[in-house]
């Protein structure tokens, strides 16, 4: 989780940029566009939430492996669960 006032910034506008394509993405989709636009409107959310969760992750790996004198396995084995999850 982001910790600094700056990090918290970033990663809310990252969110309100994805609810706004999910919103563009609503609003395609009652008008009856086409498929294609939307297709690609929804290939950009997703990226835009896997980048998200990326960055996120990273940050998570580097504080629990930073622990010390070492993380504890409840630390590891949560975050090998949202690794697995990730994956998916």
């Amino acid at each position: 989780m982001p910790h600094s006032l700056e990090e918290k910034k970033r990663v809310v506008t990252r969110l309100r940029r994805i609810k706004g394509q999910a919103e563009a993405l609503e609003r395609a989709v009652e008008a009856g566009s086409e498929c294609a636009p939307i297709l690609q409107q929804l290939a950009a959310m997703r990226g835009a939430v896997h980048g998200l969760m990326a960055d996120l992750l990273d940050g998570h790996v580097r504080e629990v492996l930073s622990q010390q004198p070492a993380p504890s396995q409840q630390a590891v084995d949560e975050t090998l669960a949202l690794l697995r999850s990730y994956l998916k």
